[in-house]
């Protein structure tokens, strides 16, 4: 009589194998959509971008795209610039507040206020800015304008105060969470025995600072400024509700100067046609600026660490 043998279960072995290629295929694959989705919107961009890089000046609005789109680029870098200049400082003094001066009681209502600023939405900083804080800037404006005037940055102020400074400190409030709980997160990791050793040595708590935990966070901080400068980069309905739309200029206290989120917001309702892809073509623009950003970031970011690892 033949006897007929059950096939073995499989073992905890080929179990733990059989995991793992489960896993390794199902992070692939959103690796790879992440890529895909990219590669969509590239595409989307370049084609819808074409006819207006392509079009002669009279076929859109009197000017050649170029023209049309480099005081864009300007004021957006400006903006991002001069909001980052703002936010950084203050948000790495916050930090280092948070992990290594303030008492835990008060550090800790003090970090849940910061992540909160994170979650307001744009359009409330928008209406905030644009509502309050402009007004509230025109008399600074005007003195800086008297007593500083002679710089061009500082030149004949705005009325309103809806100007390319304020709209830098509107977006200076929305980074500074961003850099602040980052760099909170990377100050509170640093090795509890390079602390300990540097105050050892008889080093204040700026210098255990200054020679412990600011060269650990480098790295971290770094890729912090950059995140907040990529969401400064791509912010929209705060600037344009901010912003008064014109020409571009160097005076700080004046209207114009707007950014490429801005203007597509403003305009892309009612564009059809060339303008439809002008506005793409924009927003080509400012992809390529982010990327350039990011990339930019990264080679930062890797060159500190090596840096850090040699010493």
């Amino acid at each position: 009589m033949t006897t007929v043998t059950a096939p073995s279960p499989l073992t905890a072995g080929e179990k733990g194998r059989a995991g793992d290629k489960f896993f390794s295929g199902l992070t692939f694959a959103a690796g790879a959509l992440i890529l895909v989705v990219l590669l969509f919107v590239t595409l989307f961009l370049v084609v819808n971008a074409y006819p207006a890089l392509v079009a002669s000046p009279a076929e859109l609005t009197g000017e050649s795209f170029f023209s049309y789109v480099w005081p864009l680029v300007l004021g957006t870098l400006l903006a991002a610039g001069l909001a980052l200049l703002f936010a950084t400082p203050v948000a790495i003094g916050v930090a280092l507040f948070i992990s290594h001066v303030a008492p835990r009681k008060l550090a800790k209502p003090v970090g849940y206020v910061i992540d909160l600023l994170a979650a307001i939405p744009s359009v409330v900083y928008g209406a905030w800015g644009m509502l309050f804080l402009a007004p509230l800037l025109v008399p600074i404006y005007d003195w800086l304008h008297t007593y500083l005037g002679w710089i061009p940055l500082f030149g004949d102020p705005s009325a309103t105060g809806r100007t390319i400074l304020t709209a830098s400190i509107v977006l200076a409030v929305m980074v500074l969470p961003i850099i602040t709980a980052l760099s909170r997160e990377i100050f509170v990791q640093t090795p509890k025995l390079h602390e300990e050793a540097a105050l050892a040595l008889g080093a204040t708590r700026w210098e255990m600072i200054k020679m412990a935990v600011l060269p650990f966070a480098r790295p971290g901080v770094i890729s912090a400024i950059m995140l907040g400068l990529g969401r400064a980069l791509g912010e929209t309905m705060a600037v344009a509700l901010v912003l008064s739309s014109g020409a571009l200029g160097w005076n700080l206290l004046s209207e114009g100067n707007n950014t490429i989120p801005a203007e597509i917001a403003a305009n892309f309702p009612e564009a059809s046609g060339l303008r439809y892809n002008e506005l793409i073509a924009a927003g080509l623009a400012l992809f390529v600026i982010t990327l350039v950003v990011n990339l930019a970031a990264r080679w930062i970011v890797n060159r500190h660490k090596e840096f850090s690892g040699a010493n």
